[in-house]
């Protein structure tokens, strides 16, 4: 591959004026053959923070080797990871939406001051994947994702357990179902290693997503992390990101309104993550498309929900792969005309064309995880959006293992996540509550807390189909049950979530798409008249920056410059 003009790093390294520069790569042991070829960064997540990025520093040397085998010189670099898993049900949750753009804004700022030629970015955990993916966009330099890998699953009693299951097993121990002892054995059962969380949760939505938008390899979400194949996945990366320099192809070329219609439906289709809503539509806007709920709702209700995955379905990620992985639902889904076959990916070749050439399934493939189109789990997709009175411009739900499309019931308002767990936790949670969290969105909380705690602890009591909640906040991909999120406007914009008062009527319709409230506008208008914005919960540092400039989660909560 011989450098062309057109590349960046010649800024950088071409001329007697930057001699100084050549000086400080040749301290770093590169010579000129090494100098003479384009630059690719090579960022990773990798951290001790949290088991879905501690191995993603190895992955990242097999990427260089791929990036050394195609022609260019690697470049390696790391950025934040916030485990979600560990981060979640206190104040230390605020962090984590933050640092989807804290990712991003890291990853181009690294790479716009070396002005490296392309990307090959490695992540797994939940902000960190789309945090990684936005940052191409936004760069629009040739680019590959790399999914860092999902967790095996544990194993108790015959059982197959996730992290999910250790937060439900809280709230059975809280309730006098689980014995300290029963409680420890399946905490010290549930994560055997490296790995994102095992589930259809937010990372291995994400991961999907990724192959289904274009933006990795085909096949490359599914492998688990400390399988063979993950380092492979990572060394083809790495060759096939200088493939796309060489070609000149970006991410832009990729990121069409035809791929982000295939991610929606790849998110229906395997019953995914809320927030697989929430990023895409981040993503879209770093990518300049126009998307927008109206856009989810026509792709969701033309996609059949054919995945039974884990938090709503029975099976794992890894039971997902040795089905066959993401190409066996997106040929599934292809077959019937409900992908853009002719989007373009990093492949430099068409969705189309990757699935013509894709494996079979193996022939010990786990019967069950993937079903025909024709005989689908929900005939319509499970990223519901609802609009109403309580939620004018908009709420998500997720309908995956939720077996009732109506639930109307009183209202229990609770103005921090905390508060809401301590009452689940003594019981103060009962059968026909409408549970509302709120000053917990973009702004307010700020930062969009997921509530797994609380929605984990209902469900460990055995309320999962007796109570219901809303939140201006989010849900982790774990949560399951009637739990509706993203409440837009939020609170602490005076949306009308802040107007609720206990005992209030709530109802909530999936097949309607409905969320209201049952009071009469009159009464509204004077509850308004006498609400009062909250001071902010940050006035100083990073989430105080963040509250300052983020919108609304009906806009993916993007941050925007200041005016």
């Amino acid at each position: 591959m011989a450098p062309e003009p057109r590349i960046s790093s010649r800024n950088v390294l071409e001329g007697a004026s930057r001699a100084p520069h050549r000086a400080m790569y040749r301290a770093m042991g590169l010579g000129d053959a090494d100098l003479a070829r384009p630059m690719v960064g090579v960022c990773h997540t990798g951290n001790e923070a949290t088991p879905c990025n501690v191995h993603l520093q190895g992955l990242a040397g097999e990427a260089k080797e791929g990036v050394s085998a195609g022609g260019a010189t690697p470049r390696a670099f790391s950025t934040i990871a916030v485990s979600d898993g560990i981060a979640m049900g206190h104040e230390g949750m605020k962090s984590s939406l933050v640092s989807r753009e804290v990712i991003a804004d890291s990853i181009e700022l690294m790479v716009r001051a070396h002005q490296y030629d392309a990307l090959v970015g490695i992540a797994g955990c939940d902000k960190s994947l789309p945090g990684t993916m936005m940052a191409m966009a936004r760069l629009d330099l040739p680019s590959v994702f790399v999914y860092g890998g999902t967790m095996m699953p544990g194993a108790l009693g015959g059982e197959e357990l996730t992290i999910v299951d250790v937060y439900e097993a809280v709230g059975a121990h809280g309730a006098g179902k689980l014995s300290d002892a029963e409680l420890r054995e399946i905490e010290g059962a549930a994560c055997p290693g490296a790995g994102s969380c095992g589930g259809m949760f937010t990372a291995n939505t994400m991961a999907s997503i990724s192959e289904a938008i274009g933006l990795a390899l085909p096949g490359s979400a599914s492998p688990p992390a400390e399988d063979a194949r993950r380092a492979a996945a990572a060394r083809e990366a790495g060759a096939a990101c200088a493939r796309l320099l060489d070609a000149g192809v970006r991410p832009r070329d990729i990121l069409t309104f035809g791929a982000f219609e295939n991610a929606i439906a790849m998110l229906n289709a395997v019953g995914g993550s809320t927030n697989g809503v929430l990023h895409l539509l981040a993503l879209a806007a770093e990518a300049g498309v126009g998307l927008e709920y109206a856009d989810f709702e026509r792709v969701r209700r033309r996609t059949p929900h054919i995945a039974d995955m884990k938090p709503g379905g029975g099976h794992a990620m890894s039971s997902l792969d040795r089905a066959g992985g993401i190409p066996l639902v997106m040929g599934r889904l292809l077959e019937r005309g409900l992908l853009d076959g002719g989007c373009l990916t990093v492949t430099g070749r068409t969705v189309r064309e990757n699935l013509r050439d894709a494996p079979p399934a193996p022939a010990a493939a786990p019967r069950g995880v993937v079903r025909g189109v024709d005989d689908p789990i929900h005939p319509s997709g499970t990223a519901v959006v609802l609009r109403g009175t309580l939620a004018p411009d908009g709420a998500v739900i997720k309908t995956a293992g939720v077996e009732m499309a109506r639930f109307e019931g009183r209202a229990r308002t609770f103005d921090r996540e905390e508060l809401a767990f301590e009452s689940a936790s003594r019981g103060g949670v009962g059968e026909g509550d409408v549970v509302v969290i709120r000053y917990e969105g973009p702004r307010g909380g700020p930062g969009m807390r997921e509530m797994l705690a609380t929605t984990a602890a209902l469900v460990g009591q055995g309320l999962g189909r007796r109570v219901a909640m809303v939140t201006d906040g989010r849900f982790s991909g774990g949560t399951r049950g009637f739990m509706v999120g993203h409440a837009a406007p939020e609170a602490f914009e005076g949306g009308p979530i802040a107007l609720v008062e206990d005992g209030d009527t709530i109802t909530i319709d999936t097949e309607a798409g409905r969320i209201d409230l049952g009071v009469d506008p009159g009464e509204l208008e004077k509850r308004r008249g006498r609400w009062r914005r909250p001071a902010p919960n940050y006035t100083s540092g990073a989430l105080a920056k963040y509250a300052s400039l983020v919108g609304s989660a009906a806009g993916g909560a993007v941050t925007r410059p200041a005016g």
